[in-house]
């Protein structure tokens, strides 16, 4: 009997229910809500959609803007920084390769100057 009463509770459930898609689903439920509601909801959705794309352009500017002016006034400070780094490096190999190891370290403006007569020069560090 239980039985019975199970597979009849099934098949009444099955045919209540019908196939409708979501978007019959989402146009019935607009019918639960007052005009204004709805007309409040399209407005915010569409304030929404066009603040995201005003947002978005905004950032595309910032971003190529911010790369214009880096690439223009910082990336030539850059590369003349390494220029003159590399032109350094070069030097110092050659005054060790010339005059040894310790000449290197010495650097060019303090051994180019004589020291005063009677004093030594200070320890090399």
């Amino acid at each position: 009997m239980t039985e019975q009463l199970a597979i009849h509770s099934n098949e009444e459930d099955k045919e209540d229910f019908v196939d409708e898609s979501i978007a019959e689903r989402l146009w019935g439920l607009t019918e639960m809500f007052p005009e204004t509601v709805q007309n409040a909801c399209g407005t915010l959705a569409g304030f929404t959609w066009n603040s995201t794309k005003a947002c978005y352009k905004f950032s595309r500017t910032a971003v190529w803007t911010a790369t214009s002016i880096f690439a223009i006034m910082f990336l030539p400070v850059l590369f003349e920084h390494e220029r003159a780094s590399m032109a350094e490096q070069q030097l110092q190999q050659q005054r060790q390769i010339l005059l040894g190891p310790n000449a290197a370290m010495s650097g060019g403006m303090g051994s180019s100057m004589p020291h005063a007569p009677g004093l030594m020069p200070p320890p090399p560090q």
